[in-house]
């Protein structure tokens, strides 16, 4: 005898179809954000573009953005690249939430090689024309590849036109992308303060030679560089280990301006290092932070004993392609106390 299949459909209420329908409307929350407690930086909002496929930038900028928070007052967002599911993706070009620029009093970026939509470029470029001050670190240099013909490809870093010539990095940081100083993953970098600048109120309470993991970049300065500290390959991976004799020292850390499409000048402060492991140097770390008070024009806030503590548990990634934690999103760092990142065990 033949049965009839059963009808086996679920009867959703049209109130409940709304709702999941909105919901999935909605989206993904590719961002986070620390409201600020008492400190010099209470009413200034920092955003941090954060998506770069090596140096565990999803790491270094939420650790900044919580101490900033935390110990300083400021209000910190941090818009991160993640993929269709809206996991943290090193790399991404979808950055979400960068319509946070709107309010912006400053904007940290370290992304690499990011072709992002348009919706998305307008708030970088929108921020930028506006004369917004900027913090690049690391592969900002190279924050943008972007393909000819497209609104914005004049962010690339090999942009040809003589209007944006080399693109943002060289715009608006001062160098694209030049290239490594030394073998990367083996020389490590001695951070030298320059001796002329020791005075310069971005070095207050940072001591000399710095260890930064990452590798130096060759930093090329020009007559627009205020160049703070230069980068000493090391033959090695130790603060120990000895410079490099064949290598002088290349600039890695500066201050210049640069010029709206209106003539209004407006703060820069780069750094050629920033990958995760970087920011365990106290001083290193000290050295960003005032970098941020200053292009924030706070530099009369700037204490040699501020608190710089890291903000929760800090056990960062090797940075290395591919070494990424996986399967975290942003919405798992909103917590101030969370691990960076979480479900990591952490170094006795």
């Amino acid at each position: 005898m033949k049965t009839q299949p059963l009808n086996t459909r679920i009867f959703i209420p049209y109130s409940m179809r709304l709702v999941f329908f909105l919901l999935a409307m909605l989206p993904l929350a590719a961002q986070i954000t620390y409201e600020g407690q008492e400190g010099p930086g209470k009413g200034k909002h920092i955003v941090f573009v954060a998506s770069d496929h090596e140096y565990r930038t999803e790491e270094t900028c939420p650790a900044l953005a919580r101490i900033l928070a935390q110990h300083h007052g400021f209000k910190t967002t941090v818009c991160f690249g993640v993929d269709e599911q809206g996991f943290i993706k090193a790399g991404a070009s979808d950055v979400r939430g960068l319509e946070a620029l709107q309010s912006a009093d400053l904007m940290v970026i370290f992304t690499r090689f990011l072709d992002l939509p348009d919706e998305q470029m307008k708030h970088i470029d929108d921020y930028l024309q506006r004369g917004g001050p900027v913090v690049g670190l690391r592969t900002a240099s190279h924050a943008f590849k972007i393909k000819p013909g497209k609104k914005y490809s004049h962010y690339d870093f090999q942009y040809k036109g003589k209007e944006f010539e080399k693109g943002f990095g060289h715009q608006i940081l001062g160098n694209t992308w030049v290239g490594h100083y030394g073998r990367n993953h083996k020389q490590a970098t001695r951070i030298q303060i320059i001796a002329d600048q020791k005075e310069n109120v971005i070095l207050t309470g940072v001591a000399d030679n710095a260890l930064c993991m990452a590798g130096a970049y060759v930093g090329i300065a020009d007559e627009t560089f205020t160049v703070l500290t230069e980068s000493q390959p090391l033959n090695g991976m130790t603060a120990n280990s000895p410079a490099d004799e064949k290598k002088k020292p290349s600039p890695s850390t500066w201050t210049r301006h640069y010029t709206t499409k209106a003539g209004k000048k407006a703060r820069v402060f780069h750094s050629t290092q920033g990958a995760s492991q970087d920011i365990l140097d106290p001083n290193y770390r000290r050295l960003i932070l005032n970098g941020i008070y200053w292009a924030a024009g706070m530099e009369k806030e700037i204490k040699a004993d501020s608190n710089i503590a890291f903000v929760g548990d800090y056990q960062p990634s090797n940075f290395s392609f591919g070494g990424e934690v996986k399967g975290i999103k942003p919405a798992d760092l909103a917590d101030l106390n969370t691990p960076i990142m979480p479900k990591k065990k952490a170094v006795k």
